[in-house]
């Protein structure tokens, strides 16, 4: 279930109860005339199932709430009322299927901006992996995998396309390329400065590496890995599951691949640099491919399963309808 705390006008009050009492799926409803300050108007409080709250906020924002108001939304772990059981059984579809349009797009907005500790941590995770791959070292590049914040930009760009936000699309290619070419090119710096303390060689890199060789060989191993490596990571943001491991697999051939085709450079091995950059772009389009096309599923699939159980409850209202 989900807490709905909102703001409205106090001649949208009426209109925005009746709403959100015709709305399947909902219940404690509760009208504060006159409690709000900041901005003036009536508070309203209810709940809402996780199925039915894209169509009620999309609802509500149509009668101009996020301008004149408020809507806040947040999530309940705990809810003992029998209310509450009766609204999610009578919700369309299931809650873990159900996908926050908006909550996905303000998510994306925040974690596709191009700030200093997006910067900082996309490029201390291709410094990680940087060590990792000269020393050919399983452990780094996991390591560097965990760091990499890289996904929120790509997911950005995914939910854009969906829900044609060009804004969104844009500030997030914007924060995925900028991050990659600053993260690389502070890299190619960082390869330099180890080489002169002897940390790094030529020779380490130029070494058969059999945990890390895969980075700048790319083939459909890769571009598969991706595809399922972007639905996975898709499916954990909808359904507000952790994305922490998500991460992990996301970055497995995007933040290594950046770290050696920057090391690579700097040594002056275009040969594994090219590669690694192949690498790295083939992962990024299938990953931000599989997330596009498992958005657009997740949509096609919802609007299908609530249709069905909608009109399911119409024809069981239909039956019950005294003759």
């Amino acid at each position: 279930m989900l807490h709905l705390r909102l703001i409205t006008p106090s001649d949208r009050t009426d209109a925005v109860a009746r709403l959100i009492e015709d709305t399947v799926g909902t219940t404690h409803l509760v009208v504060l005339p006159g409690a709000a300050r900041d901005p003036v108007g009536d508070v309203v409080l209810c709940d809402v199932a996780r199925e039915a709250a894209d169509e009620l906020i999309t609802a509500l924002s149509r009668l101009g709430l996020d301008e004149s108001g408020s809507i806040a939304v947040e999530n309940i772990d705990l809810s003992l009322s029998q209310r509450a059981e009766k609204a999610e059984k009578d919700a369309p579809g299931e809650a873990a299927d159900a996908v926050l349009w908006e909550h996905l797009v303000e998510e994306t907005h925040e974690e596709s901006t191009l700030s200093v500790t997006y910067l900082a941590f996309i490029t201390l995770a291709t410094m990680i992996a940087a060590c990792g791959v000269v020393l050919d070292n399983a452990i780094l590049i996991v390591g560097a995998m965990a760091v990499g914040p890289e996904f929120g930009p790509l997911a950005g760009v995914c939910t854009a396309l969906v829900q044609r936000r060009p804004r969104l699309a844009l500030r997030s290619l914007v924060a995925l390329l900028a991050g990659f070419a600053v993260a690389m090119l502070v890299t190619v710096g960082f390869s330099h400065f180890m080489d002169a303390v002897d940390l790094f060689t030529a020779e380490a890199l130029d070494a058969e590496r059999p945990n890390t060789n895969f980075i700048y060989r790319p083939d459909w191993f890769s571009f598969v890995v991706a595809v399922l490596a972007g639905c996975a990571g898709t499916l954990s943001l909808t359904s507000a599951k952790s994305g922490a491991l998500v991460g992990v697999a996301i970055s497995v051939t995007t933040v290594p691949a950046a770290a050696n085709a920057a090391v690579a450079f700097s040594y002056s091995e275009y040969r594994q640099a090219w590669g690694s950059a192949e690498q790295l772009l083939l992962n990024l389009v299938g990953i931000m491919l599989a997330g596009t096309l498992t958005l657009l599923t997740q949509k096609a699939l919802w609007s299908k399963t609530t249709g069905r159980k909608t009109a399911a409850q119409g024809r069981g209202e239909l039956r019950d309808e005294p003759r």
